[in-house]
């Protein structure tokens, strides 16, 4: 009679998988894991994640399908083209595996994603061509204790790195001055949105894509599955050598990134809906003070409005610095460049206090803090779980060009 532990069933699409003496299918099918870009390096990924039979993906990307595109991208067709990509990838691993969950985001990591959705995951996957939304990517999962994987790649090389919170070094760590330089110029110039940056195109082959991909994807595995991963270190592949190197980040304990949150209080209020001052109201209900006067801080600068010194001209803005261009800086009147009046306080008692908090520049699903004179609470927008995390996740309002 054959031994039954070595059977395999031939019905069961993950039965050479359940081989591995460690792996657990169960654990796979359980796990979530975000994917923030989907272009040749995110396809890698997500077929791997979709072939594995992972749980739930989310896919955050907001380009469109260029025929460019197509060389690089085991996931799109040619009568994809002009569709967004977190769709078009979306429906292919659909079909791919249903066993995986696939809820795509046509939003930008850096405005339109909360800090929930990174709280909830089991990992976040990094397949980002930008430092700017890889800091920022950072910086939010630190901010919940989520680990994460970045990868790289340029021509036939490419970088893996792993973060794990609260202990590593994280990818902040690591930066050198010229990558505060490089972020976008948004050091010296926050006003200059990414599509006015002149536009660079990195030369890449579909080959490094595979490698670096899967080795994402084989991190992630070892997350999941609770096996040791060396965190704080990037694994370089050489290509034109064939050769592999590691090197190490050295933590700095003074790195901007390392803020952790406390855990979040759930409210029942969403930045579509409501407004700062319904924020203000259930967090006095909270927390049953009603007497200390509240402050919403908010994570992206808001631009309330652009101010012209020569003519007098104030033109309201309302958006993130992220969204904002530099023709918005143009006085219409004059012509002359305008000053722009930025905050990130949000008074209880002062003018922004009507406004919803999606219009201050806070996304659904988001965890906000909430200071008083004596103490800082944090909270989540748990009304907008529902939508943030749903099948039929409608595209969320972007700029029409920049990264995921």
């Amino acid at each position: 009679m054959p031994d039954e532990s070595l059977m395999i069933d031939d019905d069961d699409r993950y039965s050479r998988l359940r081989l591995i003496a460690w792996w657990d299918q169960d654990k796979l099918a359980a796990a979530s894991v975000m994917v923030v870009g989907a272009g040749a390096l995110g396809n890698e990924v997500l077929k791997n994640l979709a072939l594995l039979g992972t749980g739930t993906v989310y896919l955050i990307d907001f380009d469109r399908i260029e025929t460019s595109n197509l060389t690089r991208s085991v996931l799109f067709r040619s009568r994809d083209c002009g569709r967004p990509k977190a769709e078009a990838a979306a429906a292919a691993l659909r079909d791919m595996n249903p066993d995986t969950r696939v809820i795509p985001l046509v939003a930008n990591v850096m405005s339109d994603v909360g800090l929930g959705l990174f709280r909830d995951v089991d990992v976040v996957i990094g397949c980002l061509d930008n430092r700017e939304a890889r800091l920022w990517v950072n910086r939010c999962c630190w901010k919940v204790g989520t680990p994460w994987i970045d990868g790289g790649i340029q021509e036939i090389n490419g970088v893996l790195k792993v973060f794990v919170p609260p202990d590593s070094a994280c990818y902040e760590c690591g930066m050198t001055e010229n990558d505060y330089r490089l972020i976008n110029l948004r050091y010296s110039c926050p006003l200059l949105r990414r599509e006015d940056l002149q536009a660079g195109k990195v030369p890449t082959a579909p080959t490094i894509s595979s490698v670096i991909g899967g080795l994402q994807t084989q991190e992630a595995l070892k997350l999941i599955h609770g096996l040791p991963v060396a965190a704080g270190q990037a694994l370089i592949f050489n290509g034109v050598a064939n050769q592999f190197y590691t090197t190490n980040f050295q933590r700095q304990e003074d790195c901007l990134s390392h803020e952790t949150y406390p855990a979040a209080v759930d409210l029942p209020i969403s930045a579509p809906r409501d407004r700062a001052a319904d924020l203000f109201a259930a967090a006095r209900r909270a927390s049953g003070d009603t007497l200390a006067s509240c402050q919403l801080i908010l994570e992206r600068d808001l631009v309330v409005s652009v101010d012209c010194p020569a003519c007098g001209t104030s033109r309201r803005i309302m958006k993130t610095t992220h969204h904002v261009g530099m023709q918005e800086t143009v006085c219409p009147a004059c012509r002359q460049m305008a000053v722009p009046v930025t905050t990130h306080v949000v008074d209880e008692d002062g003018p922004l206090a009507g406004e919803r908090l999606a219009a201050l520049g806070i996304p659904p699903y988001d965890i906000v803090r909430v200071t008083t004179d004596s103490h800082e609470t944090m909270y989540l927008l748990a009304a907008d779980r529902l939508s943030a995390t749903a099948d039929d996740n409608p595209a969320v309002p972007t700029p029409p060009r920049g990264d995921a």
